[in-house]
């Protein structure tokens, strides 16, 4: 038996982040100074798509792609650039930002109801 379910560990995250409604994330989008970063994976971008100019960095590769010190780091992640995170629904998204914020870098939020809420609000979605 766990101590902490994954659902415990994402009302963490969501707690200790900040959430932004897919509007207020849209709002952002072209602004010099944030990023948005999709974190599904790749499988997901092929049959959905993605934001246009959102970075792509998969969840399980991320602390890594944040890293300045590893070899996979992408740039785009630093420079002090708010970072704004989305899934498929908010979960991956709310615990990625988490893991960022727990690693130094922000600031950083993600967008609540992910994808499919930004999207819905009228985001541009390119294809992969």
């Amino acid at each position: 038996m766990t101590t902490k379910s994954a659902k415990d560990l994402v009302a963490e995250a969501i707690r200790e982040v900040e959430s932004l409604s897919a509007e207020e994330a849209l709002s952002r989008l072209g602004q010099r100074d944030t990023i948005l970063v999709d974190v599904r994976e790749g499988e997901e971008l092929a049959k959905t798509g993605r934001i246009a100019g959102a970075v792509h960095v998969p969840r399980g590769f991320l602390e890594f792609h944040a890293d300045p010190d590893s070899p996979t780091h992408k740039v785009e992640l630093g420079g002090g650039r708010r970072l704004v995170l989305y899934c498929g629904s908010g979960n991956r998204s709310a615990l990625a930002a988490k893991t960022l914020k727990d690693m130094g870098l922000g600031p950083v939020a993600h967008v609540a109801g992910g994808f499919p809420a930004l999207e819905k609000a009228g985001g541009p979605v390119e294809q992969t």
